[in-house]
């Protein structure tokens, strides 16, 4: 008889994840002896914690923030990893502590998903916000051939960044050339945290051709302000909702050995949560009638995302 395996997602803090009811539904759909928890670690205890995963019975874990970068360094991370410059999914390959990164399969497969062919002949995308997230968006980017993928942050030092990470393909952008440049790119991707339930809107003029696809990495609420102005206009989008689910496939793959499915059931039951969970919305709330003007972030903040 096989002993129940355990896996985990850790973060400080850790109770917003929606990863143990994806992972715990596969589990049960795959008849697994197995069981997805949540270990809130605070960052000077994190070390430890990753150092006695194994003999504290897991077979592997989610990393989400802020510990992501400093998973990295405490684990041998495979070629995306390193890319991107965060980890957020481990596993034990015999004695060795291995990392990934899943943002990226998340990002691409939620797009290939919602969007069909987005790609096809894309040459220019606008990535918003320059963290974590802008920098699994961009290597993904990067790798379905884009030639040019503008990088719009309040602050361009992070910004130029990037570039210097990935190359002479990134550009980076101030906010106030987003207006202007949204006529020449086929994907827009908000990886910043405005719009995201208790934070500023994202105020922007979607002044653009009809064939422009947007994502959204926020999923709380599960349709944004950026996300209703586009869909008003009859363009594609990809929801934050989407990417969640997604990342989580490669993971279950990892330490179980199947891979799971992304299914509207799944689905259905992630929103059903999140709309439990979801403060009421005012009354005097409402899409504008008339694209807003953009307006930039005051600050970089964290998107609850990625696990």
């Amino acid at each position: 008889m096989s002993e129940r395996k355990y896996v985990c997602v850790v973060g400080w803090p850790a109770g917003h994840s929606r990863s143990p009811l994806i992972h715990n539904y596969w589990i049960k759909q795959h008849g697994i002896d197995a069981e997805y928890r949540k270990e809130p670690v605070a960052p000077e205890q994190f070390p430890e914690f990753i150092a006695n995963l194994r003999a504290n019975g897991y077979v592997g874990c989610n990393i989400t923030v802020p510990h992501k970068q400093v998973a990295l360094t405490l684990t041998q991370p495979d070629e995306r990893a390193k890319g991107v410059g965060a980890a957020n999914c481990l596993w034990f390959a015999g004695d060795k502590l291995r990392s990934t990164n899943t943002d990226v399969e998340g990002f691409l497969g939620n797009l290939d998903a919602s969007t069909p062919g987005w790609d096809r002949g894309l040459e220019s995308a606008m990535v918003l916000g320059a963290g974590g997230g802008a920098r699994a968006v961009v290597y993904g980017l990067l790798q379905r051939d884009v030639q040019r993928v503008y990088v719009v942050n309040r602050t361009i030092e992070r910004a130029e960044a990037l570039r210097k990470a990935f190359g002479s393909r990134v550009h980076p952008a101030h906010w106030n050339e987003v207006t202007g440049l949204l006529g020449d790119v086929g994907l827009l991707v908000n990886t910043t945290s405005l719009g995201m339930v208790g934070q500023p809107p994202l105020e922007i003029n979607l002044r653009c051709p009809a064939s422009l696809v947007v994502a959204d990495l926020v999923y709380a609420p599960l349709e944004t302000g950026l996300l209703a102005a586009a869909r008003a206009r009859g363009l594609r989008t990809a929801d934050g909702l989407g990417m969640l689910l997604y990342q989580a496939v490669r993971g279950f793959s990892l330490w179980f050995g199947v891979k799971p499915e992304v299914t509207p059931e799944l689905r259905a039951l992630v929103e059903a949560d999140l709309a439990a969970t979801a403060p009421a919305k005012p009354a005097a709330e409402a899409v504008p009638a008339k694209p807003p003007k953009l307006r930039g972030p005051k600050g970089s903040r964290k998107t609850p995302r990625n696990n």
